[in-house]
């Protein structure tokens, strides 16, 4: 299998002011990778008000304060929860409702992954996964739209994969809920619509930040970076642009849609 001489990253894009005065909740946003990086994008595209929850106490605290500290002029809160647990979720929504004055963009970043075959797969891996990846992301948009749906107004930006487009040995259960993901946005941005609420999903490749090259054997990232269309992992906060013009004015008449970051190859 050939593969692609990697090109380098395209310089940082500037702002532009996508988000003035909109308020932002987004989980799973704490230390590195999209979270964080859509965390701070949404700052720097003038969000006046931002919640990022994760499940970690001390990387919560620290992600807040280094983006409060970097955005002094916004207001930047840090929760811990667990979008596995309905009473986490139910206290972070009105928390977020609370103190940013009313949340007009949800970000749903939280998932878990793993590899396992399916025949060494166990009920507890399988529920494991769907119920922080897929049951989250559910449990996460319909506390929202109970907020949103009456205001008339708001954006759900959910986190999807590739993978639940492309098939790779070990990733089923992942897969599958990142398909769920994409099939829950589809069918729940139909019903949001009545009521002026956007729901659109992105669905990145490999996107290289800390956590993952702790987490995989380097020769296999550079194998997956390699099939890639430009021969390299996506950054973080490539997949934080899609995600604000999603959640932007740019994206009023995109409903459902899933955008693929990457080149969808099997």
């Amino acid at each position: 299998m050939s593969l692609n001489a990697p090109q380098a990253a395209p310089p940082y894009v500037p702002a532009h002011g996508l988000l003035k005065g909109r308020s932002v909740l987004i989980t799973a946003a704490a230390g590195g990778g999209i979270g964080f990086a859509a965390a701070r994008r949404c700052l720097e595209e003038g969000a006046r008000a931002l919640m990022l929850s994760d499940i970690h106490p001390r990387r919560t605290a620290e992600a807040a304060e280094a983006l409060a500290k970097e955005f002094p002029e916004a207001q930047v809160h840090g929760q811990v929860g667990n979008v596995a647990v309905e009473a986490d979720v139910q206290a972070l929504v009105d928390a977020a409702e609370e103190k940013l004055g009313g949340v007009d963009v949800l970000i749903n970043n939280a998932g878990l992954g793993g590899s396992k075959r399916v025949v060494d797969m166990s009920d507890e891996d399988w529920h494991k996964v769907l119920d922080v990846t897929l049951t989250g992301t559910f449990r996460m948009t319909r506390a929202m739209l109970k907020k949103m749906q009456p205001r008339g107004r708001g954006a759900i930006v959910n986190n999807a994969s590739v993978l639940g487009w492309r098939a790779q040995k070990e990733q089923a259960h992942y897969a599958a809920a990142k398909a769920g993901v994409m099939a829950l946005t589809r069918c729940s941005a139909l019903e949001a619509a009545d009521y002026g609420v956007r729901i659109n999903a992105v669905s990145p490749s490999i996107v290289f930040h800390e956590h993952l090259r702790k987490s995989a054997p380097e020769a296999l990232l550079k194998e997956l970076a390699g099939k890639e269309a430009f021969g390299r992992g996506a950054e973080a906060w490539e997949i934080a642009n899609l995600m604000v013009f999603l959640a932007s004015d740019y994206a009023s008449y995109l409903v459902g849609e899933t955008i693929s970051a990457s080149s969808q190859r099997a």
